[in-house]
């Protein structure tokens, strides 16, 4: 079985505090689980092989803001019957698309 996530975490309507920073703080908490994970400008992507793990890790990145407000959307793509990681996702639309999935900009 492989979990996949998307996952955002961010303070919300919270001008004394560095927005930046407490982002980094939900992704360092990441460190804590027993996850993969690559982050990029809008979420961070992780991977887990169970949906009890990722919950925890994604919980805990939650928690991680010290904000009044926090915002946290998590998308998930849980393989019940088969393991599939997140680069073997990009594989196959790569193949389809005969290139990277990537602009040329």
């Amino acid at each position: 079985m492989t979990v996949t996530a998307m996952l955002s975490v961010s303070p919300v309507d919270s001008p004394e505090v560095e927005f930046d920073a407490e982002i980094a703080k939900a992704v360092d908490a990441l460190d804590d689980f027993d996850v993969r994970y690559q982050t990029h400008p809008m979420e961070t992507t992780i991977e887990a092989d169970s949906i009890d793990e990722l919950f925890a890790a994604a919980k805990a990145a939650h928690e991680a803001v010290d904000a009044s407000r926090v915002g946290t959307t998590l998308k998930i793509d849980d393989f019940r019957d088969d393991d599939l990681a997140v680069e073997e996702k990009v594989d196959r639309v790569e193949a389809h698309l005969g290139r990277d999935a990537v602009s040329d900009e």
